[in-house]
């Protein structure tokens, strides 16, 4: 008895202190939230005309340049942009933009949110180009940009660009590399929340030559798979030999030895002559390709022991006139949703073995499922009236892009998310805060 009161006290007092410090811990640990960062659209330039699919008429809408920071719903499926560029609470789903010049040409990109570093394989600074880099800054301070070029001559000085607040900036790609036909482009982020965009546009005289948005690549890679390439099998009735052009960088110290691989639906096979292929060190190559493939699009792939980034011209007639499009290296698929309101992309998806789950939803909120299964190369066509389009389930390896063709044009864009779901963490604080 003498000793069990001091026991029984100090057991209570050690009760306390290990609760109290339980406490304390839960009161500062921290919660998370989940959200989609906003996405960019690229502003129109004179002269074009500019629609993006979202996924409905409540999704919430921005113009970069407005003093407002509250945000709209768009009232519409398809939302026409004017002039600037558009910041939109896409909640998860990709938004994609389709440019166009009236009987000229056409071209389609996604929206995305902020990118520390843009690659872009494409473009033209010779006489023929009317083409712009197109610089968004979406954010509330002063961006600081370096835009590296490379040609057929080698790397350019690099320039260095200063972007205000909520604004964009227009460069001519001819004033970037002047006189240079073959471009590869690489714009990073000093500072800023940044996006880039590319308008290849080209005439001669009063002639267009046609158009096309270049899609860009985060970064490069030692195995680049290009997934929708069209293909034409005849032009105005005449069978001809469509033309095809790969370009290729090696931006590093090391030259490269390339392989290119066709993938169809008659299988796979290596052109003739771009196996073990050298590519100069930060010298821009180009090859000419002419598959033999009777299916409407096919896939490449190109392998390389140094890494490198490319893409692949694609000469194409719409309504009788000359239009052209770059088909750029995909990121692999993974679970996502891409508005299409007001298109009916071909989707082409490339890979060893292919096995996507798609679902549909209609504008009338209806669904469908569809799966695909294959080697090599698969398509499916998506269905009018669609609106967004998720890839629901698919394995690993596989890549796809989207082939769109309008009145006006043809074009290609990604099948890649603009923005990930990212999360934040929330401190949890007690009273202490406010009173220490």
């Amino acid at each position: 008895m003498k000793f069990r009161r001091p026991a029984i006290v100090i057991s209570l007092l050690a009760i306390v202190l290990v609760s109290s410090n339980y406490l304390d811990n839960s009161v500062f640990s921290s919660g998370f939230t989940k959200n989609y960062p906003v996405v960019v659209c690229p502003p129109t330039l004179p002269g074009l005309a500019s629609q993006v699919s979202v996924s409905g008429k409540k999704t919430q809408y921005r113009y970069v340049a407005s003093k407002k920071t509250t945000m709209s719903p768009t009232g519409f499926a398809r939302l026409p942009i004017t002039k600037d560029a558009v910041l939109i609470d896409a909640v998860g789903v990709t938004p994609t933009i389709w440019q166009s010049k009236s009987g000229s040409w056409a071209g389609g990109t996604i929206c995305s949110g902020p990118i520390s570093s843009q690659w872009f394989v494409g473009g033209t600074a010779d006489i023929t180009s009317k083409g712009r880099l197109l610089i968004v800054n979406s954010g509330l301070s002063e961006a600081i940009i370096d835009v590296s070029v490379w040609s057929e001559s080698g790397a350019q000085a690099i320039k260095v660009l200063t972007i205000p607040a909520r604004t964009y900036s227009a460069q001519g790609l001819d004033s970037l590399a002047p006189g240079e036909s073959k471009l590869v482009i690489n714009v990073s982020a000093r500072a800023g929340r940044i996006n880039a965009f590319v308008v290849d546009e080209r005439g001669k005289g009063l002639r267009s030559l046609g158009g096309d948005m270049v899609n860009s690549v985060e970064d490069v890679a030692k195995v680049q798979v290009i997934p929708a390439i069209p293909n034409q099998s005849s032009i105005n009735n005449r069978t001809t030999k469509a033309e095809y052009v790969l370009r290729v960088l090696a931006p590093g110290q090391l030259d490269a030895r390339i392989s290119v691989e066709i993938l169809s639906a008659d299988g796979r096979f290596t052109p003739v002559g771009l196996s073990q292929r050298v590519v100069k060190k930060g010298i821009v190559a180009e090859f000419r390709i002419e598959p033999n493939v009777p299916a409407r699009a096919f896939a490449l792939r190109v392998t390389s022991d140094e890494p490198i980034v490319s893409s692949i011209f694609s000469r194409v007639v719409v309504s009788g006139r000359s239009d052209f499009l770059w088909s750029t290296p995909a990121t692999p698929l993974q679970e996502m949703s891409i508005a299409v309101s007001g298109l009916t992309p071909l989707f082409v998806f490339a890979g060893d073995k292919i096995d996507v789950s798609l679902d549909t939803r209609f504008s009338n909120g209806k669904h469908k499922i569809v799966r695909l299964t294959a080697s090599d190369i698969a398509t499916w066509r998506v269905p009018n009236n669609a609106r967004v389009v998720t890839i629901a389930r698919t394995n690993k390896g596989v890549v796809g892009g989207a082939l769109v063709s309008s009145v006006n044009g043809y074009g290609y864009i990604p099948l890649t998310p603009g923005s990930i779901l990212t999360k934040a963490s929330i401190p949890l604080s007690n009273i202490r805060v406010l009173n220490p």
